[in-house]
C-alpha cells in the first residue's frame, strides 16, 4: 500500500506542469477546457410530454398517468350515483331474491344488463351534454373548466327530476348553505347524494311490490305442504317451480323492464 501511495504521488507531481500548460493555453486562445466542456450541463430540450397547468407549473409526464388514474377511479363512482344505474340494480337483486333463484341470472347477465338499460335511460342526457360540452372541448372552442360548466346543468337536470324535495332539503341544510331561490342554482355537492338515496328509497319500494306476488306462492305452497303433511319437503323446492312459471306467463320481464324505464321518463 506505501509503494502504491509514492507512485501515485509521484504521478500527480510530474502531471502538474502539463495539466498548467494545457490551462494556459486554453485561456490564451478563448476555448474552454476539455474537463470543462464533459462537466457543463447541456441545454435541456423541451419534453413535449410536459403539460403546463396554470397556479401549478409544468406537470411531467409519470405525473400526468397518476393522475389520470386517479380521475378514472372515480368513474364507477360516478356511474352508479349520478345514473339510472342503482335503481336498476336494486330491483334486479331483489327480483331475483323473491324469484328465489339465487344463482340465475348470473351476476355478469345482471350487471351487464343493467349497463345497457342505463345507457339507453342516459342517452338523451349523454346527447345534450356532447352537444353542449364535448364536441366544442374536442374542437378547442372551449377550454376543459368551460366544457365542465356546460356539462353540468343537462345532468343536474336529470337528478333534480328523479329527486325527492324532502332529500334536497335535507342536504341543503346539512350543508349550511342558503336556500336557493330556484333549482339551477343547487350546488352539485348537494344534488348528488340527495339523488342517491332517492333512488335507494325508489329502488326499494319497486322491490317491495315485486315481493308481493312471489310471497302469496310461498304461502300457497307452504300451507299445502303443511296440510298434506309432507313437513320435511322444503317449500323453496316446490314454489321455485311455480314462482318461475308465473313470472314467464305474464312475460314479466317485459313488465319489469317498462316500468323500470318509464319511471325515468
Amino acid at each position: 500500500m506505501t509503494r502504491i501511495r509514492i507512485v501515485v504521488a509521484l504521478l500527480l507531481v510530474l502531471a502538474q506542469p502539463a495539466i498548467a500548460t494545457a490551462q494556459a493555453s486554453q485561456n490564451r486562445s478563448g476555448r474552454t477546457p476539455a474537463v470543462a466542456t464533459q462537466t457543463s450541463p447541456a441545454p435541456q430540450a423541451s419534453n413535449p410530454l410536459q403539460m403546463q397547468v396554470e397556479g401549478v407549473g409544468t406537470v411531467s409526464a409519470p405525473l400526468q398517468i397518476v393522475l389520470l388514474l386517479t380521475l378514472l377511479s372515480f368513474v364507477p363512482a360516478a356511474l352508479v350515483m349520478m345514473t339510472s344505474f342503482t335503481r336498476i340494480a336494486i330491483v334486479f337483486h331483489f327480483l331475483r331474491q323473491a324469484i328465489g333463484a339465487q344463482e340465475m341470472p348470473s351476476n355478469q347477465m345482471v350487471v351487464g344488463l343493467t349497463l345497457f338499460l342505463t345507457a339507453f335511460v342516459m342517452a338523451p342526457t349523454v346527447s345534450k351534454i356532447n352537444d353542449a360540452a364535448i364536441q366544442p372541448a374536442i374542437a378547442g372552442q372551449i377550454d376543459t373548466m368551460t366544457a365542465l360548466e356546460r356539462a353540468t346543468p343537462p345532468l343536474r337536470d336529470f337528478m333534480l327530476k328523479q329527486t325527492r324535495e324532502a332529500d334536497l332539503a335535507l342536504f341543503v341544510q346539512l350543508s349550511g348553505s342558503p336556500r336557493p331561490a330556484t333549482p339551477q342554482e343547487l350546488s352539485m355537492r348537494v344534488v348528488i347524494p340527495a339523488f342517491a338515496i332517492s333512488e335507494l328509497k325508489t329502488g326499494f319500494q319497486m322491490g317491495f311490490f315485486i315481493f308481493i306476488p312471489f310471497l302469496l306462492v310461498d304461502l300457497v305452497v307452504s300451507t299445502t305442504l303443511l296440510s298434506m303433511g309432507m313437513l320435511q319437503l322444503p317449500p323453496m323446492m316446490v314454489s321455485l317451480p311455480f314462482k318461475v312459471l308465473l313470472f314467464v306467463m305474464i312475460d314479466g320481464w317485459n313488465l319489469l323492464v317498462g316500468s323500470l324505464v318509464r319511471s325515468f321518463l
